[in-house]
């Protein structure tokens, strides 16, 4: 199974990266809009002058450490599509960096950025 895909075949794994890449990017918008742009009395809804109670305090600084970690994770996923494109412009997108077989369509629907084939990740996963 050692094909590449078609230029017709690249050029709709494109669209696809495109999307997630959309989609990711409007994640990070809300995570912005969510977490770090507004101040702890915003984000809890107390406009008083009160001061806040400890636990408070603590369950805001865990939620924005919540939300930071979430887009980390979505800035990685970006990373890893944008890669994809340029293995899609490089036309090594879809061959497995280990075994050089062809990643299946299934498996590249599901995750656009991967470079490995379904085998080849379970071994490494065993590791």
């Amino acid at each position: 199974m050692k094909k590449k895909y078609t230029k017709k075949e690249l050029k709709e794994f494109r669209k696809i990266v495109q999307k997630r890449k959309e989609e990711i990017l409007d994640d990070l918008k809300h995570i912005a809009d969510d977490t770090l742009r507004k101040s702890q009395k915003e984000a809890s809804g107390d406009i008083s002058g009160y001061t806040y109670h400890m636990a408070d305090v603590a369950t805001d600084n865990y939620d924005r450490e919540f939300s930071l970690g979430l887009a980390s994770d979505e800035r990685k996923s970006l990373y890893e599509l944008d890669d994809a494109i340029k293995r899609i412009e490089e036309g090594t997108f879809g061959i497995c960096d280990d075994c050089k077989n062809t990643i299946t369509k299934i498996r590249l629907k599901a995750v656009p950025s991967a470079r490995l084939c379904i085998k080849c990740q379970q071994k490494r996963e065993k590791r």
